[in-house]
């Protein structure tokens, strides 16, 4: 069976995320909205998860949000990042591991929640269905990622501001998967009862540099494995920023940047009895 495309560069994401640790908490406010969002889905489901693993941990919004919005749902958290340094100076169990290759024993989980993180794996399905095997008889899974409207008006302006200076256009940001899709990625991945929501949401800012200082201080700068081959100037950057202005600016001077998270939930398959 051929591998998936190489779409990310793994290791300059690990290095992102940890540069962005010290400072993640300044720009959490997605991280925090998916992992509320998350917790608040356990709330109404009448069971207790023994053990949990939060993927993509990241500054440890989703405990927080556990102990808020669904307190004695789970009795063990673990939390796990791609970056070691996005975990360090918490208590509690937790583990340095690659969303790509999960160090999990088969069965071995109640739950594994995951709060954007999943969109940067190279491939999603594999990835879903080492969480599904990781997974007991049962168990399950919610997971938050980004989806394809996110930064469309950072992309259409990086188009028009190439296409203007170099007269043409490639990849600068990275691509997300389309909500129409994302229940049937559950299903390839062998998950039952799958549910997929789309929540829009809306940043205004008062210049694009400080749209692009907030997704540095979160670690969602591309990191696309095919780089374009062409360095983004100063020039393109301004091009790129007054197009954002004429085309998107409101009548306050701000510019919108839509964040689009798609959060998909689904059950393990059951246990078929014996015989």
């Amino acid at each position: 069976m051929p591998a998936p495309p190489r779409l990310f560069d793994r290791v300059l994401h690990r290095k992102r995320l940890d540069r962005a640790a010290p400072g993640f908490a300044n720009a959490d406010f997605l991280q925090r909205r998916a992992a509320y969002d998350v917790a608040e889905r356990l709330g109404p489901i009448l069971r207790t998860f023994s053990l949990a693993v939060d993927l993509s941990a990241r500054g440890g919004a989703f405990a927080e949000a556990l102990a808020a919005e669904a307190p004695g749902r789970v009795d063990t958290l673990i939390e796990a990042d791609l970056s070691h340094r996005m975990l360090t100076g918490r208590h509690g169990l937790r583990l340095a591991a690659d969303e790509e290759r999960l160090p999990f024993a088969d069965g071995s989980l109640d739950l594994i929640v995951s709060t954007l993180g999943l969109h940067w794996t190279n491939d999603v399905v594999g990835a879903l269905i080492q969480i599904r095997r990781a997974l007991k008889p049962d168990g399950l899974f919610i997971g938050a990622f980004l989806g394809g409207t996110t930064l469309t008006e950072l992309r259409q302006s990086l188009v028009a501001a190439e296409s203007e200076i170099l007269g043409g256009a490639g990849s600068r940001v990275s691509p997300f998967a389309d909500a129409q899709d994302a229940a049937n990625l559950l299903q390839r991945a062998g998950f039952v009862q799958p549910v997929s929501d789309v929540d829009t949401v809306t940043v205004r800012y008062e210049h694009p540099l400080k749209l692009l200082t907030d997704l540095r201080q979160m670690g969602e700068t591309s990191v696309l494995a095919d780089r374009h081959p062409k360095p983004l100037t100063r020039a393109l950057l301004h091009r790129t920023f007054e197009i954002y202005a004429e085309r998107f600016g409101g009548e306050d001077g701000r510019v919108p940047a839509t964040f689009e998270i798609l959060t998909l939930t689904g059950w393990a398959p059951a246990a078929t009895p014996a015989g």
